[in-house]
């Protein structure tokens, strides 16, 4: 019970590594915020939680909107009475595309999405965690392709490589606010959104050529990432702040 009484807001937890990380942090002891675009799988996601004996709310949010992400954390406060732990883990993929061929309307949704929506959670958890006076954990969503990006992931790479540099500028920033800003770097996992990356690929040649660049000989599953989370939001980390976690196999060596 690594997470006892913690209350932990989770974007993206409709499914993959959200899901997997919310229903983890769920057994570890925190009450979580199980916060998805799409609502009927935060539903799912926070029944499952519910079901396993332990406490969770589902809230619709589309990180990108300011509103949205207010209202989340205002959620979270009216039912659990305090945040202690957010997750930034909401993102879009990228199939692999040539920089000519990718357009502005993909270019502003990746931005969108998994610069922003990151941006967004911050800084709206930021005077939460100043109010409450006790510190607070956020976890950031990077990825292994910030630092060895794939041909045809341009853009998806530019986007994960500013999160990593948000981390740690926030962690940085918000020390002397106890206030600890890490990421986590995976490297591909076997979720619904791989087929994102997929693209028009077949997809078993695809998923062995994954496989094939990571040196431990295969792809991340939810449960990977969520240990990862769990530590790294744990008391356990209390002196970590400003790093980023690979957690990808062996791909970025």
């Amino acid at each position: 019970m690594r997470l006892k009484d913690k209350v932990a807001v989770i974007t993206g937890a409709g499914s993959g590594l959200g899901r997997g990380t919310a229903r983890i942090f769920a057994k570890e002891g925190a009450k979580v915020v199980v916060a998805d675009l799409n609502f009927d799988s935060a539903k799912e996601t926070c029944n499952q939680i519910n079901m396993e004996g332990n406490e969770a709310i589902a809230v619709r949010v589309d990180v990108s909107n300011p509103d949205d992400v207010q209202e989340m954390f205002n959620r979270a406060l009216e039912h659990f009475g305090k945040v202690d732990i957010l997750f930034n883990n909401a993102g879009v993929p990228m199939s692999s595309l040539q920089i000519e061929e990718v357009s502005d309307e993909l270019f502003d949704r990746i931005m969108n999405v998994n610069v922003k929506g990151v941006f967004l959670g911050c800084k709206y958890v930021a005077p939460i965690f100043k109010k409450q006076g006790s510190g607070g954990v956020i976890i950031n969503t990077a990825s292994i392709a910030a630092l060895r990006p794939r041909p045809g992931q341009n853009v998806y790479a530019a986007s994960k490589s500013a999160v990593i540099t948000l981390t740690k500028s926030l962690a940085v920033e918000m020390a002397h606010e106890k206030v600890r800003v890490v990421a986590i770097n995976p490297v591909a996992a076997d979720t619904p959104m791989l087929q994102g990356f997929i693209g028009d690929r077949d997809e078993q040649e695809a998923r062995k050529t994954y496989t094939a660049s990571i040196p431990l000989g295969r792809m991340a599953q939810p449960e990977d990432i969520a240990y990862a989370a769990v530590y790294l939001a744990s008391e356990e980390a209390s002196l970590v702040t400003g790093t980023v976690l690979d957690v990808d196999g062996g791909r970025g060596v």
